[in-house]
């Protein structure tokens, strides 16, 4: 199976169209070998650089949430103004340059085992994932 298929296979999952733009959309997120942190801002600028034809913010922003909400994706929120996107679904920890703004990815084995003691009536704890926000020390 070629990526162009594998593609078009998380699009339909998700319910879009395989699309020429959304088809643009998942090549950049999915045909890399490292992870990929971005914001929705920042992935229309690399798209509008990459590819000759604009793609609009609400494609992209559609795009986005559709394959998010289908597993494909993960949404890490820094503050109520800002989310990053993460194509590494998995449980991980994150450092944020709060002057940078650059996400890099914090393996779980690098943090401690994390020890919860309250509990909410009528609730568990799914996962836990830790937003450790860094700046220059000098």
């Amino acid at each position: 199976m070629n990526n162009n298929s594998i593609f078009i296979e998380k699009l339909r999952s998700s319910g879009l169209r395989p699309t020429k733009q959304r088809l643009a959309i998942c090549k950049l997120l999915f045909d890399r070998k490292k992870t990929f942190h971005f914001t929705i801002n920042d992935l229309s600028k690399i798209l509008k650089k990459e590819n000759n034809k604009k793609i609009s913010l609400a494609t992209i922003y559609n795009t986005v949430h559709s394959l998010k909400e289908k597993g494909h994706l993960k949404e890490i929120s820094v503050n109520r103004e800002k989310s990053y996107f993460d194509t590494n679904t998995s449980d991980h920890h994150h450092f944020l340059d709060i002057k940078t703004n650059e996400l890099i990815d914090l393996k779980s084995e690098d943090v401690d085992k994390i020890n919860i003691k309250k509990n909410l009536p009528g609730k568990k704890i799914t996962s836990i994932e830790v937003l450790v926000k860094i700046e220059n020390n000098n």
